[in-house]
């Protein structure tokens, strides 16, 4: 009788993804820097715009998609996802212009979160979210320097991790029919049609602006073109729990980077509540068992994950 042995990532490959991992974070996040400095000048709605037409022509000549060989099934889940992406950059931004980063952030991964509980189904799997919620509870006690935070802001963030939940399950659909990362970039083109209005309202011409194209190739390139990369290099190198525990350091990131570049001030509330998120985030893929197929069921796609970057996400669901 043959044992084979379990597959071991070697330690240089694990610490080089882990590095890419952060690089994907950090890349990330200072997209969303500057993406900040845009809002005085077209506004939230008219960066959002911005950033998802140029990330999905860029995303367009790399993957070249055979658009015209989809099915109905297909075309109609990519189609879905476009809205959701629409929704979730659109509300981060929105929700950005008016409280800090790192803030923004942990109060969206409340989502994800909680869509993994619900889909478990198991009552222990309630303990992560509850300890999210309250991190997030933590972001209200907040006192001078920062004051209190803008309602609107935080209602725009917990939006944005309702529509972070839909992109995750819109994701997993469209991964489940083939598209792959043509599919990201067809949805994102959709996702750029679908919040144009909000744009040209908000900015009008001056998003035809050579200097706030600029800026938006650099926010496409930050935001998209790096982690995408980042994340599917890093893929190769970590096991996929390890991946996941990693992302939960987004938040982290956030409020580091939102401390160096946006002077935002990292008070004791608002370490306290990363910290619960990362903690919740970390044990939430620490309990994370997989599906039992039953006979004659098809593979279950697996489900993706965050909010600027959905080419990497979708190379997670098996694109």
């Amino acid at each position: 009788m043959t044992l084979s042995a379990p597959v071991r990532v070697p330690r240089a490959g694990s610490a080089i993804g882990v590095a890419l991992m952060l690089t994907s974070a950090t890349s990330l996040q200072v997209g969303a820097v500057v993406s900040a400095s845009l809002f005085p000048r077209v506004g939230a709605a008219g960066t959002t715009v911005l950033r998802l037409t140029l990330a999905s022509l860029l995303l367009l000549a790399l993957t070249r998609p055979a658009v015209l060989r989809w099915d109905a099934h297909r075309l109609r889940s990519v189609a879905l996802l476009g809205v959701t992406m629409a929704g979730m950059n659109g509300l981060f931004y929105e929700s950005i212009s008016r409280i800090p980063l790192g803030t923004s952030v942990t109060i969206q991964f409340v989502g994800p979160l909680a869509l993994a509980a619900f889909l478990s189904r198991r009552a222990r799997d309630l303990v992560p979210v509850a300890a999210a919620i309250a991190g997030v509870a933590l972001l209200g006690l907040q006192h001078p320097p920062t004051g209190p935070l803008d309602p609107v802001g935080v209602a725009f963030a917990a939006a944005a991790g309702v529509f972070w939940a839909l992109y995750i399950l819109a994701g997993s659909r469209m991964a489940a029919t083939g598209a792959g990362a043509g599919g990201v970039a067809v949805a994102m083109g959709v996702a750029a049609l679908v919040a144009l209005p909000f744009g040209a309202v908000s900015a009008g011409p001056a998003l035809l602006s050579p200097g706030i194209l600029a800026f938006g190739v650099v926010i496409a390139v930050m935001a998209s073109a790096i982690p995408y990369a980042a994340e599917m290099a890093a893929l190769s190198r970590l096991p996929k729990k390890t991946f996941s525990v990693l992302l939960a350091l987004e938040p982290a990131v956030a409020a580091l980077v939102g401390a160096l570049f946006l002077a935002q001030p990292l008070t004791p509330a608002t370490c306290a509540a990363v910290l619960l998120v990362l903690l919740a985030a970390t044990a939430s893929a620490a309990m994370a068992r997989p599906r039992k197929a039953s006979r004659g069921d098809a593979p279950e796609a697996e489900p993706v994950s965050p909010p600027v970057r959905p080419a990497a996400d979708l190379v997670k669901a098996g694109a």
